[in-house]
């Protein structure tokens, strides 16, 4: 199906009052977030940069900006239209008032939490790792699309299996027939997709990155217009931006409308809307346990030790939490396959280029070396292998006795 993407520079508030009334299934608005501050960034190969000021005289003056233009979205949406309205904590508060105000307390449906892992960084306090996305509709009669999540590993069997109906006391219990026997549930499609989102942030070296300091990834915005809109609908998202929500319209086979003050902003959504490219998420595919792929033997040889599991690394298993004199000291567990020689030249592969640091094999089987280092890697016998020697040695003083080594 052919799509329109048609864009506008200027001020939404401006460009709304423009539009015909009750002309969009759905509005995306992912405006500043009244932080007091100016955002940049720029391409991966600094051949442009990108910002713009989220800098406001107080909050009345933000307020103010935020309700006028709630109330051009709500204009130009449809009777069956939804407005989604992203924001962070700097003024959730500000903006929930807002759209209360505008579209009603009784039109509101969801607060959505976007839910993404972040690198750690020096701010004291809890590190910020989700952002806000208010869902509203114009009216009680809004396009709605059921999306399905897989049942959680903790669901049993009979939750999945039976069926469950609200008995006298209206509390919830699985249904029987008159013979006593259960009624099945039919179909398992799996639970309702929840209002917590677990969708990656784009990290710097996603191919779609394309240096907007707000940019969203591909994956969040397609889910949202395809909960609450059809195939050859309208969406308009007044704050474009880098055109994120303009680009998954048009992959996905809806028109889309995007205005920007920045021209900058416009031509960039207008590049992209030319040459789209997205992200594959192989979190998203195949789930966050797929990464763990800590070594089960290496953690039973570990346990005890104050350290960090290293995942997707086949040479360290683990860092310690406390580093010694400054630098980080990384672990190896000796494989049952493996020489001494080939763990510790495994350990210094995995780690050749990450600086200055101690090494340390835990040795699972005997060796040869008297010395506790090897080629720069401080050897350590396993606690079951110095068991096993210590039994060795002092079966030497021993006769008639059968020793029990520890496997």
């Amino acid at each position: 199906m052919a799509t329109d993407a048609v864009t506008h520079v200027g001020d939404c508030l401006e460009v709304m009052a423009g539009m015909l009334p009750e002309s969009v299934d759905l509005v995306y608005a992912d405006p500043p977030f009244f932080t007091q501050k100016v955002h940049g960034m720029e391409t991966r190969d600094g051949s442009a940069r990108y910002s713009f000021s989220d800098i406001w005289e107080d909050a009345g003056e933000y307020a103010d900006f935020i309700g006028e233009r709630v109330a051009g979205m709500r204009d130009v949406l449809k009777p069956t239209g939804s407005l989604f309205f992203h924001c962070d904590k700097s003024a959730s508060h500000i903006i929930r008032v807002a759209l209360d105000r505008v579209f009603g307390a009784k039109n509101f449906q969801s607060e959505i939490i976007w839910h993404y892992k972040r690198w750690s960084n020096g701010k004291r306090g809890l590190l910020p790792s989700h952002q806000t996305i208010f869902f509203y509709s114009k009216t009680s009669d809004f396009k709605f699309n059921t999306m399905l999540q897989e049942y959680s590993p903790a669901t049993n069997i009979d939750q999945i299996m039976q069926k469950r109906v609200r008995d006298s006391r209206n509390k919830s219990v699985y249904l029987q027939d008159d013979c006593g026997s259960i009624v099945s549930n039919g179909t398992k499609k799996g639970v309702p997709l929840s209002d917590v989102w677990e969708i990656p942030f784009l990290n710097p070296k996603a191919k779609e990155r394309v240096g907007f300091p707000t940019q969203k990834p591909f994956l969040l915005m397609k889910r949202i217009i395809e909960i609450a809109t059809e195939k050859g609908d309208t969406v308009l998202d007044p704050f474009c931006g880098s055109g994120s929500t303009l680009v998954a319209s048009q992959l996905i086979g809806r028109n889309s409308i995007g205005i920007d003050i920045d021209p900058g902003a416009i031509e960039l959504t207008e590049r992209r809307l030319a040459n789209p490219v997205v992200s594959d998420s192989l979190l998203m595919a195949n789930g966050r346990e797929s990464y763990k792929q800590h070594s089960k033997e290496a953690a039973n040889y570990l346990h005890g030790i104050d350290y960090t599991p290293v995942q997707r690394n086949k040479g360290i298993d683990g860092l310690l939490k406390e580093e010694v004199d400054g630098l980080p000291v990384f672990i190896r567990v000796q494989r049952r396959h493996e020489t001494i020689e080939e763990t510790a030249d495994a350990l210094k592969r995995a780690v050749a280029e990450k600086g200055i640091c101690h090494l340390v094999v835990v040795a699972t089987k005997p060796y040869k070396y008297a010395e506790k280092e090897f080629f720069g890697v401080n050897i350590i016998p396993s606690t079951p292998l110095s068991i096993n020697e210590s039994i060795k040695s002092e079966s030497e003083y021993i006769d008639g006795n059968n020793i029990l080594l520890v496997e």
